[in-house]
């Protein structure tokens, strides 16, 4: 009996080691061995996923495989290889990849989660129409400018009591792509928009937590018992009855002749098309294409200008001289506007610098082959996972003086003119990068500009008990929860 125990946990463990080792599994990356079904649970950090990929990094370098479950995901480390594959391999590199917390809800539909043509489709309809109704151009420039003011005037109201200014910058953002998404902004009192803010908040929480992080290993389990994951679905479901609620009221008062907005110009495209079974404009695909802008253009906006402000109270010195910037070049009694940036080299790196040490999308929006793909060596079957591994770009000591520290210099030469950095991508690269970049870059600007225009910022807490962690790191660097004051700086009075 003791025999045959021994020859059967002997045998198991050579298939164990076996199934796991590096030279079974083809021709992908190397990375650490995996158990079967558990894949490489034994390798990951309790800090989640970002610190895993850093300590592999060290160990296998830029480019490696990990499994999650028995899914094995290839990590791509540092600029060259994240550029070699996104850019120089781009229609290779262009498949949306597996996510396991949203892809039961998107199901492959919208312009954020389709696949092939559909996603093809997508795209180039929401670049056009996006820019049609202002993106990039001084209309939308004007609408942040609105934002921006009332943001103040709301700022103001507080009398320069401590506030966690989380809702103000969420409903600032929402209220931007709410313009060109469903043509209208909402009142910031609105029950109704407010649930949606904290939707989108805790959306965004609880898709970067650990729990969200131990799904994508284990969601073949996990996603037929209670848990987060559901949590999150019933509240995406929720904004997609709100968006749903939205489109039917656009079906009602369209003029086909004049689309107002993106619901709209869709609606006229479903129309057209409406006589083709392989049409890509159908409902569904506006619903899902429509809460994954919004997701998206309110979050991702509003969490960096969170990151922003608490490193901001963290080091008065760089506050201090955007201020004097801003003296210098807009005045007191001017509205900030985007031809300002150009003349204002130590604020832009300054947007910079918060957009890259804080990281919001450490490992990027994974991606999946769309085909076989050879890539440095390395057979990457159709549907593999790849994770672009921003974190490892924007935090490489070799392009970044500091990349642990907060330094606006990394954005400035020695005259202090402002110096691009191509390894500055945190909008990522390629065919998916983010749609919404050149809206996030005015945003910032101009919001974080009219705040600093406008008001001395305060901390309760002294200097060095701000902390600057984030509290969550998982899909999203979720920024901490802090408190300030804004208080009035002496005779500022800009009137739109």
């Amino acid at each position: 009996m003791m025999l045959s125990t021994v020859l059967f946990l002997g045998v198991l463990i050579g298939l164990l080691l076996l199934w796991g080792h590096p030279t079974s599994r083809g021709c992908l990356p190397p990375g650490p061995w995996p158990l079967p079904f558990l894949g490489n649970i034994l390798q990951i950090d309790h800090q989640g996923f970002l610190k895993t990929f850093q300590l592999l990094q060290k160990k296998y370098g830029e480019v490696f495989t990990v499994y999650l479950g028995p899914r094995p995901v290839v990590i791509l480390c540092g600029y060259k290889a994240v550029k070699e594959a996104l850019v120089d391999q781009a229609e290779a590199f262009s498949g949306r990849g597996h996510i396991a917390i949203i892809d039961p809800f998107f199901k492959g539909r919208g312009v954020a989660f389709a696949h092939g043509k559909s996603w093809k489709v997508l795209r180039q309809f929401s670049q056009l129409t996006m820019r049609e109704f202002g993106m990039g151009k001084q209309s939308i420039e004007k609408q942040i400018q609105e934002e921006a003011q009332r943001l103040v005037e709301e700022l103001q109201k507080s009398q320069g009591a401590h506030l966690d200014p989380t809702f103000f910058f969420h409903s600032a953002m929402a209220n931007i792509i709410c313009t060109i998404i469903f043509g209208q902004c909402f009142n910031n009192q609105d029950p109704g928009f407010l649930r949606l803010l904290h939707l989108m908040n805790d959306i965004s929480d609880l898709s970067s937590s650990f729990y969200s992080q131990m799904f994508e290993v284990f969601s073949g389990i996990l996603k037929y018992f209670p848990g987060i994951h559901r949590d999150v679905y019933s509240k995406v479901q929720e904004i997609e009855d709100f968006v749903i609620k939205n489109i039917q009221r656009h079906q009602e008062m369209l003029d086909p002749s004049a689309p107002k907005d993106f619901i709209d110009s869709f609606l006229v495209c479903m129309d057209k098309e409406s006589s083709d079974p392989e049409s890509e404009f159908h409902f569904k695909n506006l619903v899902y294409t429509v809460v994954s802008l919004f997701l998206a253009g309110t979050e991702s906006s509003s969490n960096t200008l969170l990151h922003g402000f608490v490193l901001l109270l963290k080091n008065p010195d760089v506050v201090e001289k955007v201020q004097e910037e801003i003296d210098r070049v807009i005045g007191s009694h001017h509205l900030p506007a985007l031809e300002d940036r150009a003349k204002m080299p130590y604020t832009d790196a300054v947007i910079h610098e918060i957009q890259r040490f804080s990281d919001i999308l450490p490992l990027g929006v994974p991606r999946c082959v769309i085909k076989d793909t050879h890539f440095r060596g390395y057979h990457l079957p159709k549907g593999t996972t790849v994770y672009p591994f921003l974190s490892s770009v924007l935090h490489d000591p070799c392009h970044f003086e500091k990349p642990e520290t907060f330094h606006p210099g990394h954005f400035l030469d020695a005259e202090g003119n402002f110096r691009t950095q191509e390894t500055f991508i945190p909008f990522s690269l390629g065919r998916r990068f983010c749609l919404g970049e050149s809206l996030a870059r005015s945003e910032l600007f101009l919001i974080l500009t009219s705040v600093l225009q406008n008001f001395t910022l305060r901390s309760p807490k002294a200097l060095e008990d701000i902390d600057i962690t984030p509290r969550r790191n998982g899909l999203g660097k979720m920024p901490p929860e802090f408190q300030l004051c804004f208080l009035p700086r002496q005779g500022v009075a800009p009137r739109l």
